[in-house]
């Protein structure tokens, strides 16, 4: 005999012998095709023969030029201004927050004055 869980009583009950098919997985439902989002309209791999289309430069050989360069700077830091003031703002509130958190346990450790 085969047991399903009753979704009102919560126990376990007699089940026909048939395949167990959960909510959102039903056979035979041909998939619903979402709409399209993008922009710009999209080109099947056989319309485009040799040529292929991008929305944006390609930037990936100068990055690699800066990034590979051996200039003895950390990678993290290698694009300037703006890698250095993420990185030292993330090491602030990183040393900050585990201060604040040793500052805290101590506290949470004192006995309470009554």
């Amino acid at each position: 005999m085969y047991y399903r869980l009753n979704g009102v009583t919560q126990r376990l009950t007699g089940a026909p012998a048939t395949a167990y098919n959960p909510q959102g997985l039903r056979p035979n439902v041909p998939p619903v095709s979402t709409p399209v989002i993008f922009a710009a309209p999209t080109k099947v791999a056989s319309q485009t023969v040799g040529q292929v289309e991008y929305l944006g430069a390609n930037r990936v050989q100068d990055m690699q030029k800066i990034f590979q360069k051996a200039d003895g700077v950390p990678v993290h830091l290698k694009r300037g201004l703006i890698d250095k003031l993420l990185y030292r703002t993330t090491m602030g509130l990183t040393v900050g927050g585990t201060i604040y958190c040793l500052v805290a346990l101590y506290l949470a450790s004192q006995p309470s004055n009554k």
